[in-house]
């Protein structure tokens, strides 16, 4: 029961098993879940297309369901010799059902399997990934909402520039966040094609029903070329952590200002309590440890997306074991991505501003352009004004105007995010119909 799936009875070095095993047995874990609901597809298939007896299929699929609540419970293990979460099902399968649980592997290989479990898993986090992200957005909305007018200086090349507000800075992350969210349906039609059936990369060697098992899987269709499915490792895990990484490119501007606007030296913002830390040896300090982290952690997913980029680049076509190193740092980058989404999510709600503050660092030369505009608007060329405001500012003669101004559209942005909640929501209700109408069919 401990030996390889792959096995034939031939001497097995135990360091170079070892080796080739490498990190499987956890980060399988991550993928049983859906490696099972892969495989009770596949059973199915089989059952009604005649190649098991439907009797045995529908054992299978009940099996298999079992197993897919202990993996979601974190009960289901996959023990060292075990070798991959592959071999761990069949295994709890031949140990459930006897000579049946070793008929599932008819007719597909390991590696349409992992494709599949990776696609299943993709689905499933990429709208766990757009709900975490949805909630950051929304949170820097209601923090435009609740500071729309608070004065704060606009900063370029980190020297005082223009006025701005708080709702200004705020919503802009809201709409960069949605920007992203509103790439997600296009991700996710990356995704909607299945991959199963496409046995080692050459087809089944038997007359598979292909249409059935996406359609038992919820894909709107199947990933047509099996050699395809083969040179598609890496794809779609690097369009996925380039949603996320540019995602936590916008999110990382924000963490930096946040940093630095609530320094002593600006003191435009004050940190909550729960999210710094203390020094060892100073008494009086508060660290904003949790930013300073969150920002480290953008540039951490560049690194994971980098790595998958190498890992994935420089091979041939069809499969090759390399592929194996591409599941540890896609699922490390998955977990770390919506951790950094959740722990902003829940930092933004407690910053305070002081709108004292701010308001005084609104200091009069930060209305030059306003002043300069209004001078060409009268009909003054505007570089005659760009001169005249300069050497009023210079001769200590300038007047400070107020600028028009800057209509944010928060509803226009409020009613898109709602929008993009609700496709997620919908996506979501589709998974587990989906999921529910596929077990349903297994034996009792």
């Amino acid at each position: 029961m401990s030996k390889p799936l792959w096995a034939k009875d031939l001497p097995l070095d135990e360091e170079l098993h070892r080796f080739t095993v490498g990190d499987d047995p956890e980060t399988d874990l991550h993928l049983l879940a859906s490696d099972a609901a892969g495989s009770a597809a596949h059973a199915r298939m089989l059952g009604e297309t005649g190649f098991l007896a439907e009797a045995e299929a529908r054992a299978l699929v009940g099996a298999l369901d079992g197993l897919r609540q202990e993996a979601l419970r974190g009960e289901l293990v996959i023990l060292p010799e075990e070798e991959d979460g592959h071999t761990a099902l069949e295994h709890a399968l031949e140990r459930r059902l006897g000579e049946t649980g070793r008929r599932i592997h008819l007719a597909r290989s390991r590696n349409d399997q992992v494709a599949t479990a990776l696609r299943l898993h993709m689905r499933d986090r990429a709208l766990d990934l757009g709900s975490a992200m949805h909630a950051v957005a929304r949170a820097f909305l209601d923090l435009a909402v609740r500071e729309e007018t608070t004065p704060l200086p606009g900063f370029t090349h980190l020297r005082k520039a223009m006025p701005a507000t708080w709702g200004m800075w705020a919503s802009a992350f809201a709409e960069g966040l949605l920007e992203e969210l509103e790439a997600l349906p296009a991700l996710w039609g990356r995704l909607d094609r299945c991959p199963l059936g496409a046995a080692a990369g050459f087809g089944a060697p038997v007359a598979v029903d292909r249409g059935l098992s996406a359609a038992l899987l919820g894909f709107s269709r199947v990933q047509n070329s099996p050699m395809d499915v083969m040179n598609s490792r890496g794809r779609y895990e690097q369009a996925l952590a380039a949603w996320i990484v540019s995602a936590a490119g916008t999110l990382e501007k924000a963490l930096w200002d946040l940093n630095l606007y609530s320094t002593e030296s600006f003191g435009f913002v004050t940190l909550p309590d729960a999210f710094t830390t203390g020094s060892s040896l100073m008494p009086q300090k508060r660290n904003p440890d949790a930013l300073e982290l969150a920002r480290a952690r953008c540039r951490e997913l560049r690194g994971l997306a980098g790595l998958l980029g190498h890992l994935a680049g420089g091979l041939p076509s069809s499969y090759h074991r390399d592929h194996q190193l591409l599941k540890a740092p896609f699922v490390e980058l998955l977990g770390k991505g919506e951790e950094l989404f959740r722990i902003t999510s829940r930092l933004l709600p407690g910053l305070k501003v002081d709108r004292e503050a701010c308001a005084a660092a609104i200091t009069q030369e930060l209305h030059a352009a306003a002043r300069a505009c209004r001078l060409a608007a009268e009909g003054q060329p505007f570089r005659d004004a760009y001169v005249q405001v300069a050497r009023e500012i210079q001769d200590g003669t300038f007047r400070p105007e107020s600028a028009v101004p800057v209509r944010l559209g928060l509803e226009r942005t409020a009613e898109a995010l709602a929008s993009s909640s609700a496709w997620i929501k919908g996506r979501r209700a589709f998974l587990k119909t989906t999921y529910e109408q596929l077990f349903a069919w297994g034996a009792k």
